[in-house]
């Protein structure tokens, strides 16, 4: 009929309503009923808010983060056609109890994975897939006594924070920001231990990036033994043998069992007011062939791995008074 939506197919029940939703544009719900049936968690008997609704309802939660769990409700179905429940708090509350973590796990094991397509621009470095692990320390969560059982509490500099912390880790692809894994825990754990439940992720058409906290020469070894290639920035108190000295500039050293590149490099920017800044880089790479893979060419692509948090912006299209100016060796 003319003028009357036209919905996304859907099995046939009483609760039609409450299925339709734009999230179900981005995630079918065929794929969380599905999801639903593998991990035991469908309910077993009619209900104003099916477990359905509960998965769609845990990811508005996460789209509007600042807002209650009845605005986010209003949002998620505010137009949907027809007659929609309005839960309460606590309906709400006891329905992502019911529904558990177990399904949105298994969601994001799912869809989680590179996005990028062979012919999309950035995201590979010749036959490499660029990828980073990126962390967060700061996220807080309700002062529950679950919640500080679990994650400790958080030394503030006048005792303890007021919020339990939750650690944070991710790999991502640096081209499209799209996720490939994630872990979480307790802060007091340390970035490193949740990089390295991310490793077996990685594959051999990847290529790692990753800044001062990756260096460890455990991780790296680990990284290597999956058969990926890396680019790591390295602490500057580290100091390495020289074995080979290569012609642009940087050096072949081994560490542990790997046999590395060393690439030293001054970073200088411009910025508004005229003035300058600058750093010393010092990169730690598996691409030990100077000719194919020049230090310079590596320290620009070492950027990118702020593609995982920023706009991708390389090198070269910086504005000018903001350009990057770089010597190696």
């Amino acid at each position: 009929m003319d003028g009357v939506p036209v919905l996304s197919p859907v099995p046939s029940d009483v609760f039609l309503p409450g299925h339709i939703g734009e999230l179900t544009q981005v995630v079918p719900c065929e794929l969380v009923d599905a999801i639903l049936e593998e991990t035991k968690t469908r309910e077993r008997r009619l209900r104003d808010l099916p477990s359905r609704v509960g998965v769609y309802f845990v990811l508005a939660l996460g789209l509007f983060e600042h807002v209650g769990a009845a605005l986010v409700w209003q949002k998620l179905t505010g137009g949907l056609p027809g007659t929609v429940p309005a839960p309460s708090e606590k309906a709400l509350r006891d329905l992502r109890r019911r529904i558990g973590p177990l399904p949105m796990q298994r969601l994001f094991e799912v869809l989680a994975g590179p996005l990028g397509q062979p012919s999309t621009p950035g995201v590979r470095y010749r036959g490499w897939r660029t990828v980073a692990f990126d962390g967060c320390g700061s996220i807080a969560v309700p002062d529950h006594g679950r919640n500080r059982g679990w994650l400790g509490r958080t030394l503030a500099r006048f005792g303890h924070g007021g919020f339990p912390k939750l650690m944070l880790m991710t790999l991502c692809e640096t081209g499209t920001r799209g996720l490939i894994a994630a872990a979480f825990g307790p802060t007091a754990a340390g970035e490193l231990a949740y990089a390295r439940r991310l490793v077996p992720r990685l594959g051999d058409d990847m290529l790692l990036l990753g800044d001062r906290a990756f260096d460890s020469n455990g991780l790296l070894e680990e990284v290597a033994a999956q058969g990926a290639q890396f680019l790591v920035r390295c602490k500057s108190s580290r100091r390495f043998p020289v074995l080979t000295l290569l012609p642009d500039g940087s050096y072949l050293t081994r560490i542990g069992h790997l046999d590395l590149r060393v690439i030293e490099a001054t970073v200088r920017a411009r910025t508004a007011d005229g003035s300058r800044i600058g750093d010393t880089y010092r990169l730690l790479t598996t691409l030990t062939d100077h000719r194919p893979d020049p230090a310079f060419r590596l320290v620009h692509l070492y950027h990118e791995r702020w593609g995982a948090t920023r706009s991708r912006t390389s090198l070269s299209e910086l504005p000018e008074g903001g350009r990057q100016l770089m010597s190696t060796g």
